[in-house]
């Protein structure tokens, strides 16, 4: 259990390097195809598309980012695993914008499976708590 506790806390931190990286392509070696999330706006969605869909959407605009995610509880059970972890991200503006900050607080709630392809979120809710900042920072390139 304590290798498969690992590979989930590697997993949160392989996602917040693929968000800071915007590599797009390597979405899936974190989250199931069949993901299913809400990402806080209220909004329930599914697949990898949609959840690469919005990333770029919120990211592909906005200059460098830092997630940041700590304060990781993880649950087994016969199913799978849940993970609960604070989530903290700086975004700071693109070219002329470049002095504005955007920053995000929240927590992200996971559903685990371990796959074929080793564990994966197979659902993702996001509850934010706070935002700091300039939003209009945040969209599509």
């Amino acid at each position: 259990m304590e290798a498969d506790r690992l590979a989930i806390a590697n997993q949160l931190g392989r996602f917040a390097r693929i968000l800071d990286a915007r590599d797009w392509a390597a979405v899936g070696e974190v989250f199931a195809e069949d993901v299913a999330f809400d990402y806080g706006d209220g909004r329930e969605q599914a697949g990898i598309a949609a959840m690469r869909e919005q990333f770029s959407s919120h990211l592909d605009g906005c200059g460098p980012s830092q997630h940041l995610i700590g304060s990781v509880m993880i649950d087994f059970d016969d199913a799978g695993a849940t993970s609960r972890a604070y989530v903290q991200a700086r975004h700071q503006g693109r070219a002329d914008r470049s002095e504005r900050i955007f920053d995000t607080h929240g927590d992200y709630v996971d559903r685990w499976e371990k796959r074929a392809s080793g564990w994966r979120i197979v659902r993702r809710d996001a509850h934010w708590s706070m935002h700091i900042g300039d939003a209009g920072i945040l969209g599509p390139g």
